[in-house]
């Protein structure tokens, strides 16, 4: 179940990393899921090195550190994406 539930944060945090980022974004959604479960795993671990990883109440700081990750890595990801792309395209 572990798996299953690291396969929905990361495509939400995917997509709301999409909707943030300005412009249009040309990577694939298996590749947004991925950018987003890696983004939820380094604001996890950015969290607990804070020491914010376990709160009271809703972990806000913790779910904010996730998506700031993912929005660098969808970021990322887009920007290689793009760049394969078109290394592709000329040849």
């Amino acid at each position: 179940m572990g798996w299953l539930w690291a396969i929905i944060v990361g495509f939400v945090l995917g997509l709301l990393a999409k909707l943030i980022l300005p412009g249009k974004q040309h990577s694939p959604l298996w590749l947004t899921t991925i950018m987003g479960m890696i983004g939820g795993i380094a604001g996890n671990a950015i969290a607990r090195g804070l020491g914010i990883a376990e709160t009271r109440g809703i972990d806000w700081g913790r779910h904010g550190l996730q998506l700031a990750a993912a929005i660098v890595l969808v970021f990322l990801g887009e920007m290689a994406y793009t760049s394969t792309k078109r290394g592709r395209e000329r040849a």
